[in-house]
Formats: structure tokens, C-alpha cells, sequence
């Protein structure tokens, strides 16, 4: 998985005017008529999620659903709306990226965004019949485990930040069991509890010494917790390098 790094202020558009066009073919002739639409897609399916830390103890989340509801605007963009979307997001700094289709009756579209703070801006291009292209912008609020609301195809889309996506590794947390695993850099530590990712976990007393004297934040560790009353509790602590 790849790591996500802002490269420019949320001011800056992705695409310059929020406007989508349909251009039609016919006979030689060349026709473009603006499109605008709303939607809202929040009945989630097939959800999938995993996630990883960074060295630098940032977590990555990469979310693959389908969202389904309707839209409503000029009539390549009125109907019911299917949105197939992968999103790869820094929950720590709350940027990343969206992509997928999005589906509005006969209209099918390929799309990709950048995710800023809860956001989504970006361009879909596709076709709403068999000899017209679509080339649109998109805007959203969007939350991978809730869809997206108060979506826009062209009529003045929101504008979007920039975000560079660089290489580099992250381990992801997992279960096996029954039992949670993480690796990766320490972000909270205390003989109460220690966390890595987004797996926080309570410290029994028999493991609140180690904790405390060898897994300080910023330290890297392997970490396993199992429920115990409830409550993730820390059963195996190790070094990671």
C-alpha cells in the first residue's frame, strides 16, 4: 500500500470550474449541451476494509464498497445511483484518494477524487448512451463506512485539494483466531494501555513494567490482544524491526 502525502492546500482546485458536459456524435455533427445532477449513495454493500501503520505511526485505511441511492438533476443524471468505490485514506492526516464508477441509470462513468477532510472532489468520464461521452465534474461528503451525501455532477462542483501518493510500506493490523495483531510504530503508551494503528489495547498489570520501560512512543512493536471481559486486552509484546 501506498503512502499519502498532501501536496497542496485544500484551496486548490483539482479542476478548475465545476461543470460537466455531454458531447454527442451524430452524422458528423458534434453537439455539447452542459449536465447537472445530486446525489446521495449511503446504503453500503460488500464492504471491505484494511488497514496499516506507517513507520512514521500514521494508519492507512483501504475501504472497498459499493453505495447505492439516487440522483436527481438533467436527465443522463436522474435515477438510481450505484457507486462502486475503493478509497485509500490517511486517518491520521484525513487526506487521501477515491476512485471507482458511479452508475445513474444508463450513464456509466469512471471517476477519481482526492479525499480532503471528509471531502471528495475530482473528474468522471464516461458515456450516458451508446454515441455520447460525459466528461463531468464531482463533489461529495464522503465516509467510507457511510456513502456519500450532498453529491454534485457539474452545477458548480466544490474544489478540490491535490495529494501525491509515494512509495513506501506499512503492516497491516489483522486478526487471526479471535485474537487482534499489529506492528508498527508505538503512538500511545502507558501501563494502562498502548496503541499501534488504530489497535489500542488495556495493560494487564503482569505486562505494565515491560510496557512502560521498553515500549515508550515512538518505539516500534509487534503487539497481539484478545478480549478479556469485554476489553482488547495486551497477551504478547514484542520488538519489531
Amino acid at each position: 500500500m501506498r503512502n499519502l502525502a498532501v501536496a497542496a492546500a485544500a484551496a486548490v482546485a483539482l479542476v478548475a470550474v465545476g461543470t460537466a458536459v455531454a458531447r454527442g456524435v451524430e452524422g458528423g455533427a458534434q453537439g455539447v449541451a452542459l449536465v447537472s445532477g445530486t446525489f446521495s449513495a449511503t446504503t453500503v454493500s460488500g464492504r471491505s476494509m484494511h488497514s496499516c501503520t506507517t513507520s512514521a505511526g500514521k494508519t492507512i485505511e483501504s475501504t472497498s464498497a459499493t453505495y447505492t441511492g439516487t440522483a436527481s438533476g438533467t436527465p443522463h443524471v436522474t435515477g438510481r445511483a450505484t457507486i462502486a468505490a475503493h478509497s485509500t485514506i490517511d486517518t491520521t492526516d484525513e487526506v487521501g484518494t477515491v476512485t471507482g464508477t458511479l452508475k445513474v441509470g444508463k450513464t456509466q462513468t469512471h471517476f477519481s477524487a482526492v479525499y480532503d477532510h471528509g471531502t471528495v472532489a475530482g473528474t468522471a468520464t464516461g458515456h450516458t448512451g451508446s454515441r455520447t461521452q460525459l466528461l463531468a465534474n464531482v463533489s461529495a461528503s464522503f465516509s467510507a463506512a457511510d456513502g456519500f451525501t450532498a453529491g454534485k455532477i457539474g452545477g458548480g462542483t466544490a474544489a478540490g485539494g491535490a495529494v501525491e501518493l509515494a512509495p513506501g510500506g506499512c503492516t497491516p493490523t489483522h486478526a487471526q483466531n479471535g485474537d487482534r495483531e499489529a506492528r508498527g510504530t508505538v503512538t500511545a503508551s502507558s501501563t494502562a494501555s498502548i496503541t499501534i494503528g488504530n489497535l489500542t489495547c488495556a495493560v494487564p498489570p503482569s505486562l505494565g513494567l515491560a510496557v512502560e520501560i521498553n515500549f515508550g512512543v515512538g518505539t516500534r512493536a509487534d503487539i497481539k490482544c484478545s478480549l478479556v471481559d469485554g476489553t482488547e486486552t495486551l497477551v504478547k509484546i514484542d520488538q519489531s524491526h
